[in-house]
């Protein structure tokens, strides 16, 4: 077996690219998700098999199923069947054509699979071009990253590095410039984003790691009035991603 997709949407979504040897499973004689089943047939690839209860449980492990869960098989790619695309930083930059912009948002050890979804949710509506994440003590694109993300994770491209400081520099040599979240910064209504932005976003606790700080050429912070001291890191970075698309909005 392979990537294993629970949640309506998520499935939905996955359905549409989903590869030979995929295989939806439903809850025998439950009639909710008859549209998902139709959707599964009508893409010629994916078999559709109705199990009990004891068995779709099973499947989905901990997860609440909702009586779904779609099996991507063993040969599902990175580019295929619900999996999110991967590229490294440098092809991405490689591929930019001259004056051309992009968003990018950098996480610097976001742990919590739940946060990345919902990141990844809001970088799909905000069209970033490029999620980095670290290797090494950060979350990964697994079934409940795409779960959370109500399937927009396939629609988002994600690079994997080794060290993050490193590839900000690489980003900076093609022209881009970066932008590090902090309480301390400088107010986002002040920053005038570039054309190629990368927004930094720090883990959950203690932020920004040092050497990641030292590279960005500006610090910004989110202006509040409200009585708690900080927003939940994907709030914060669903709002410099729309800041920075008030600038340079999607052509339609």
């Amino acid at each position: 077996m392979g990537t294993k997709i629970t949640g309506i949407h998520a499935i939905e979504e996955a359905l549409k690219n989903a590869s030979r040897g995929s295989t939806l499973y439903l809850l025998r004689g439950d009639k909710r998700n008859s549209s998902l089943e139709f959707k599964a047939m009508s893409n010629g690839k994916t078999a559709v098999k109705k199990v009990s209860e004891m068995e779709l449980d099973k499947l989905a492990g901990n997860t609440d199923h909702r009586g779904a869960v779609l099996d991507l098989g063993a040969r599902s790619t990175q580019t295929q069947g619900g999996r999110i695309r991967e590229i490294s930083v440098l092809d991405f930059c490689k591929g930019l054509k001259d004056g051309q912009g992009a968003l990018v948002l950098a996480l610097d050890e976001i742990t919590d699979p739940h946060n990345l979804g919902a990141i990844l949710r809001s970088a799909d509506q905000f069209s970033a071009a490029l999620i980095i994440v670290p290797e090494r003590r950060s979350a990964s694109a697994n079934e409940t990253v795409i779960r959370i993300s109500s399937g927009a994770a396939q629609y988002v491209t994600m690079s994997t590095v080794t060290n993050l400081a490193r590839e900000l520099d690489v980003l900076k040599d093609h022209g881009f410039w970066v932008y590090g979240a902090d309480m301390a910064g400088d107010s986002s209504y002040d920053i005038r984003f570039s054309k190629r932005t990368v927004i930094v976003m720090g883990s959950e606790g203690s932020g920004m790691r040092s050497l990641v700080r030292a590279k960005c050429d500006h610090i910004v912070s989110i202006p509040m009035s409200g009585h708690i001291d900080s927003l939940n890191v994907s709030v914060a970075a669903g709002i410099l991603m729309y800041e920075y698309r008030r600038g340079y909005p999607v052509a339609r």
